[in-house]
């Protein structure tokens, strides 16, 4: 008999942390969104299963607050995306056309971003096979050197447009390679530049900002923004405070606590030694759910108000905190503590681990119960 690939639900009951997401915190972050851009459109980017989060929970939600246009990285992701979102969305590939899978963007009404010339070409060629005009954006390059249209190429659609016959071009896009730092000389230079591709393909709508490009003023904003990571919660300015809603709580449960009289060495590696008498709390969460082991000595967990550093490296299923400071009435088998919480959200642990908040969202493992609060 073939072995089941879907996943097993875990209750909270079963799993050794809960993992809570506010979906009424993505709803006001797009809301917040919105405002700022005035007039443009806040397209919502929710690939990688909506940055790790759970795109059938989130994308309706999305769509409740006035979301009409999802952006996905893969075709695969487009396609369940269509599913979740019925037929009236707009659906963007922002990875472009996968050669040989146009059957299933045309089959499942996604768009691709066409980031070349045998791309234009490619879609052009199906859309005449299949006798009708194919909606698309044209992504440029403006400085990321990885995908879009070079300039060669775009030099050559400029003094070619019949390349486009046939396709309808919905939007021209780039993106922002450091817009996560305002004062970046970078910022300016991709938007003179996207002003001038504009300026040569003045056809579809216009769309440069990406979450922190929202944040850099109504000239970056254009007809259409792309924002993904800043809808869950993820400061989209770094060194600047985070005007977003924070949206996911990770909570571990104490399976054991351990009384330290003597100097002793904790976990893989003896990489932390307690000299004094303390305690020592295990949980039940490591790199196997996303809890990254550069993490190991340098993490905090929080215990109500109460901060409980990581000590010892974190391994694949297990992490130990020194809760020495904290009442044994309080810190005990069966209490939780938050590894990501009111006290230390996404981005405090990003910066702890040496990383960014999307490394951290997109890698929440698949042993935590998942809990789902507002959004109706």
């Amino acid at each position: 008999m073939p072995r089941s690939s879907a996943p097993i639900e875990i209750s909270a009951k079963l799993a050794g942390a809960v993992l809570t997401i506010d979906l009424g915190a993505v709803a006001a972050n797009y809301r917040l969104l919105r405002r700022r851009l005035g007039a443009a459109e806040a397209a919502a980017v929710v690939k990688a299963d909506a940055y790790g989060l759970g795109l059938e929970e989130v994308a309706p939600v999305l769509a409740a607050a006035g979301c009409w246009t999802f952006c996905v990285a893969h075709v695969a992701e487009g396609m369940r995306a269509r599913r979740v979102l019925g037929p009236d969305a707009t659906v963007v590939v922002l990875n472009g056309l996968l050669p040989g899978a146009e059957d299933a963007y045309a089959e499942h009404d996604l768009t691709p971003a066409l980031g070349s010339l045998g791309e234009i070409a490619a879609w052009r060629d199906h859309g005449k096979r299949r006798g009708k005009k194919l909606a698309c954006w044209l992504h440029a390059d403006t400085g990321m050197l990885r995908l879009g249209l070079p300039p060669d190429e775009l030099d050559t659609l400029a003094d070619d447009a019949a390349r486009l016959d046939g396709l309808e071009v919905r939007v021209v896009m780039s993106h922002l390679a450091c817009a996560d730092e305002r004062s970046h000389a970078k910022n300016r230079d991709q938007l003179a530049a996207f002003t001038e591709i504009r300026r040569h393909l003045p056809i579809g709508k216009a769309s440069l900002a990406n979450s922190a490009g929202v944040f850099l003023g109504a000239d970056f904003h254009f007809d259409v923004a792309r924002p993904g990571v800043a809808l869950y919660g993820v400061a989209p300015q770094m060194s600047e405070p985070n005007p977003m809603t924070q949206v996911v709580r990770l909570q571990a449960k104490i399976l054991q606590v351990r009384r330290v009289d003597t100097p002793q060495t904790v976990g893989y590696g003896a990489t932390h030694r307690i000299e004094g008498p303390g305690r020592i709390a295990t949980v039940p969460v490591g790199y196997a759910d996303g809890y990254l082991r550069s993490l190991s000595n340098r993490g905090t967990g929080y215990i109500g108000d109460s901060p409980v550093p990581v000590v010892g490296r974190v391994s694949m299923d297990l992490i130990t905190l020194d809760v020495t400071g904290v009442p044994e009435n309080v810190a005990m088998v069966g209490a939780t503590v938050d590894l990501i919480g009111p006290h230390n959200p996404v981005d405090r642990v990003a910066a702890e681990a040496g990383t960014i908040g999307y490394e951290i969202l997109t890698g929440l493992g698949a042993r935590y119960h998942r809990a789902y609060v507002g959004g109706a």
